[in-house]
């Protein structure tokens, strides 16, 4: 989070995965906290970049007051959506996230992460699922062996 919340860091942020959400989706976003300066900054910077995109979140557990649910955001039911997230180990926030936007009716047509620890855990995840996985780097990008 040390980059993401940086006003250079969400930026480089959001141009390495811009160009990676598929043509169709209309929105990115995933579980908050982790998800939600990677979303912006994507939305941000595709949208200057001539390609509107708009930014959710989902909440960890449902809103009980207001219009409530777990999704956050301008998305609605039967939109095409790209899962994000900032780090990935388990992949227990890209399951959790695809789950309450399965419920809200959105269409999740792929995940992006920007770092992923896992090891091919999330990829196999995400593929038992059907859902197109990418990350923008794993350990070994950085030198780093696991």
């Amino acid at each position: 989070r040390q980059t993401t919340f940086d006003g250079t860091g969400a930026w480089t942020v959001g141009a390495a995965i811009a160009p990676l959400v598929a043509p169709e989706a209309v929105a990115v976003g995933g579980l908050t906290m982790g998800a939600d300066p990677v979303a912006l900054a994507t939305a941000i910077v595709s949208t200057q970049s001539g390609r509107p995109l708009s930014a959710f979140s989902i909440r960890k557990t449902e809103k009980e007051h207001g219009t409530g649910g777990r999704v956050v955001g301008p998305v609605a039911s039967g939109d095409a959506v790209c899962l994000v997230e900032d780090t990935t180990t388990t992949g227990g926030a890209f399951l959790e996230a695809l789950d309450a936007a399965l419920h809200a009716g959105l269409h999740v047509i792929q995940a992006i992460c920007l770092f992923d620890r896992s090891e091919g855990i999330v990829a196999n995840a995400m593929a038992s699922h059907h859902i197109p996985y990418q990350a923008v780097l794993q350990p070994a990008d950085l030198g780093v062996e696991p």
